[in-house]
């Protein structure tokens, strides 16, 4: 997968495709998360930008974009199947990464303290 790759799924979208891609990640986000828990190298950034992105107070562009790697994080199929342990969600975290590069500072300690209560929770709820 190349950087036009990642440009096109990163693609904040319009206000209806945000919201689309909003409710799918709500939907969807824990759900996978916990079945994927054991095998992610970049939890905590995951959970992380699950808050950022659906926090009230973060730009709806920066929203947009984390809504966009969620989104395919969340995916039933994707390049890389993850039922192939570590290397399956290796896509997911490429395109994660590059998010949160493109948003820059905007995932706050408040962010990851929250990433750290759910991932502290047996259960992961949010």
């Amino acid at each position: 997968m190349d950087d036009i790759k990642y440009g096109e799924i990163l693609l904040p979208g319009d206000e209806k495709t945000q919201d689309r891609r909003e409710k799918r990640v709500r939907d969807k986000f824990w759900p996978t998360m916990k079945k994927a828990v054991r095998q992610l190298p970049f939890g905590r950034d995951a959970v992380a930008a699950f808050y950022c992105a659906t926090d009230p107070k973060t730009p709806r562009k920066v929203k947009g974009i984390l809504l966009a790697a969620l989104a395919y994080f969340v995916m039933p199929a994707d390049i890389i199947p993850d039922f192939f342990a570590v290397i399956g969600f290796s896509d997911d975290m490429a395109v994660l990464t590059a998010a949160i590069a493109m948003i820059g500072g905007h995932i706050k300690e408040g962010h990851y303290e929250a990433a750290d209560r759910a991932l502290a929770d047996e259960t992961l709820k949010p």
